[in-house]
């Protein structure tokens, strides 16, 4: 089968591999579709940051060079002898987290927080990938009402609904940084009923489809100062503040405004991917502003899968595109990494058609593709 493999930073190859087959309590897929996450494109551009390289993951049990992607779905074609509920033929979403089952957290039921906390895709083999393997708890079978093509975005749809209950009980949001994820809990808090949600970002595409989604206020922040975005938040929020704001970017500038733009007494959420932050510890303590994170999600298929089958649910809107895997270097990482904003979610199919460029220039045979250098940085992506 045809993979995308990480070997280093800057060194994606989709190459042949073996197929693995599934053991007692896994499940053989053939991949519909994968997305492109942000978490990917930081492995791409400066990794390794969640890639094991020299000794294997405790839950996997992989290591580099290991196959991206974690955003996947598919029709199972083998099961284990110990796999129940589920047959080859049937069409799933995977919910790539990885769990124990023994540690305290994840006896909590709190799985997505378990000590050997990680990815399929980044700690251990993922989808980007013709065929996939994975624990059979990670698949969940979809009704026919879902299409595979939904099921692809179940898992950033994900990161945004445990972001939205990490967040509480709401009567107005903020949204900072309009990226697949930040969209995704635009749509979703609209769904819920919020009765103000202001979506802030730099990007007139995004902020319009904002709107679309269900914002009910749009902030341009590109011509912002220091400290502007958040005032102007705020005052989208009547001038007392959101009850809640999501820093959905990773970066020092959107925590300020989130913590501008937030009501006293109100919440922030890190959902982002940064590195260091400061904030004034005598204001928050103040202004009793609580700041709380986010990681992965937990029980949020099932709701997801109810959502789109049933009450008709439409998360495709953010996807901007859908590739070849062997166009995954050029027309996924490096459109993503320098295309100016202009994509939003790339969704990567092993069926999909070739693209003209790649016909021209790539060999026939196994793919090495090795991509020139782009400006990237694991701070200030929005999610």
């Amino acid at each position: 089968m045809k993979a995308a493999v990480w070997y280093g930073a800057r060194d994606v190859r989709v190459t042949e591999r073996e197929v693995t087959p599934p053991g007692p309590d896994e499940v053989l897929l053939a991949v519909a579709y994968c997305g492109i996450c942000g978490s990917d494109l930081h492995e791409y551009a400066d990794g390794p940051h969640s890639v094991p390289v020299s000794r294997a993951h405790p839950a996997s049990g992989a290591r580099a060079p290991l196959v991206l992607g974690h955003e996947f779905c598919g029709t199972v074609t083998a099961v284990g002898p110990a796999v129940r509920g589920l047959a080859a033929g049937d069409r799933v979403a995977v919910e790539p987290h990885y769990r124990c089952g023994t540690c305290p957290r994840c006896r909590a039921g709190e799985y997505n927080i378990c000590r050997h906390f990680g990815f399929a895709g980044l700690m251990g083999h993922g989808g980007l990938a013709e065929y996939a393997t994975v624990p059979s708890y990670m698949a969940h079978r979809l009704p026919d009402g879902v299409p595979l093509e939904q099921a692809a975005l179940f898992e950033p749809a994900s990161v945004a609904l445990h972001a939205l209950r990490r967040g509480g009980d709401a009567d107005s949001v903020a949204v900072v940084g309009l990226g697949p994820v930040g969209l995704l809990t635009v749509l979703l808090a609209a769904r819920r009923g919020t009765r103000r949600i202001v979506a802030a970002d730099v990007n007139p595409a995004r902020l319009g489809l904002a709107a679309r989604l269900g914002a009910t206020e749009v902030v341009d922040a590109r011509d912002a100062g220091e400290g502007d975005a958040g005032l102007r938040v705020r005052a989208a929020c009547g001038g007392e503040g959101a009850d809640v704001a999501f820093e959905v970017v990773g970066s020092q500038a959107a925590l300020n405004t989130c913590l501008a733009a937030t009501r006293r007494g109100g919440r922030t959420v890190l959902v982002g991917l940064g590195r260091r932050v400061s904030f004034d510890s005598s204001a928050l303590v103040d202004n009793e502003h609580a700041i709380v994170a986010s990681v992965g999600y937990r029980d949020t298929y099932p709701e997801l899968i109810r959502l789109v089958g049933s009450e008709g649910l439409d998360l495709r809107p953010v996807v901007t595109s859908v590739i070849a895997l062997v166009d995954v270097v050029r027309e996924g990482f490096s459109s993503l990494l320098d295309g100016g904003g202009d994509q939003i979610k790339i969704l990567v199919s092993p069926s999909a058609p070739v693209s003209a460029e790649h016909t021209r220039t790539a060999p026939a045979s196994v793919e090495h593709t090795r991509a020139a250098p782009a400006h990237a940085g694991r701070e200030g992506d929005s999610r």
